[in-house]
């Protein structure tokens, strides 16, 4: 059976007095809506790992994440959907919460690890996984260049030219994607990725090691809000508000953070009057599921 997922993935402008004023437009691609689970980057990111788990014919998905991790339940509800077996080891102690329950409901195998056993992720594998030929490695968010592939296909999709492209950046993989397929279709466009990562200036590495060429970009280091997975009153905010004036759902650990970006460097003028700006909506909604207390 191949590995195929219909994608929906519309574009919407979003329309503000500030854009309005600074004689820019801003667009959000959403692939938040590709799927209920397997939504965002993580379709995207997962395609041709599963592919070539099929092809080797492996039956066993083993991957890693947080407790909140998107990427654990997406490779979840996509083994289910696809007819693999699912193991996830979970960083830190064990708890019980809605992400969890969701990737169990999925049939996943859950193992709860300690975080200075999670940091070496191919001996944990090889402890629990080295005798089995069915099971199949999957790094932590997918990070591969299977991933950065499927992540490249998104340009493709686009029918209209943006002077600038933005995207969060966790692993790097889905920005090296994007990048690769800016080149490939030789588009003059300048890609923005914003690191969610507290002194993140390390993700140049990790996009860099998948690009299929040495290609120039721009690293927005300045959008962190005090580091992975932390918020700020600023941030939380400017959510309620976006969310509130667009009805378009974000999150605080990736896509409120890119959106804020644009926001604050529109205000900026960073962008040139009448550049068009895209925003790639990379899913992960239900990561809000673990930030109810800062609302």
């Amino acid at each position: 059976m191949s590995i195929h997922l219909d994608i929906y993935s519309p574009i919407q402008q979003i329309h503000d007095e500030l854009f309005a004023a600074k004689g820019i437009e801003v667009f959000i691609k959403r692939d938040d809506m590709i799927h209920p689970l397997i939504s965002g980057n993580k379709w995207r990111k997962l395609k041709y790992i599963l592919q070539k788990a099929r092809d080797e014919a492996k039956t066993q998905l083993v991957t890693f994440g947080g407790a909140y991790s998107n990427h654990l339940l997406a490779t979840a509800a996509v083994a289910a959907k696809f007819g693999f077996n699912s193991t996830g080891f979970v960083r830190g102690e064990e708890v019980q919460n809605d992400t969890l329950f969701m990737c169990r409901l999925h049939g996943m195998q859950i193992i709860f690890t300690d975080r200075d056993s999670y940091r070496d992720k191919p001996a944990l594998f090889t402890q629990y996984f080295g005798g089995d030929i069915n099971a199949f490695f999957i790094d932590e968010g997918g990070a591969s260049t299977e991933a950065a592939k499927g992540c490249s296909e998104l340009i493709g999709e686009l029918t209209e030219p943006y002077q600038h492209i933005f995207c969060a950046c966790g692993t790097g993989t889905t920005a090296a994607g994007l990048i690769n397929g800016i080149v490939q279709h030789h588009l003059n466009t300048r890609f923005n990725a914003i690191s969610v990562f507290k002194n993140g200036g390390f993700i140049k590495v990790e996009i860099d090691k998948y690009l299929s060429s040495p290609v120039d970009y721009d690293l927005h280091l300045h959008y962190h809000f005090c580091g992975y997975a932390k918020t700020t009153p600023d941030l939380i905010g400017f959510i309620k508000q976006f969310v509130g004036k667009t009805g378009i759902l974000i999150e605080p650990v990736y896509t409120a953070k890119m959106m804020y970006a644009i926001y604050d460097l529109a205000a900026k003028d960073h962008f040139q009057p009448g550049s068009r700006i895209l925003a790639i909506h990379t899913g992960g909604l239900l990561g809000l599921l673990g930030m109810r207390e800062k609302f």
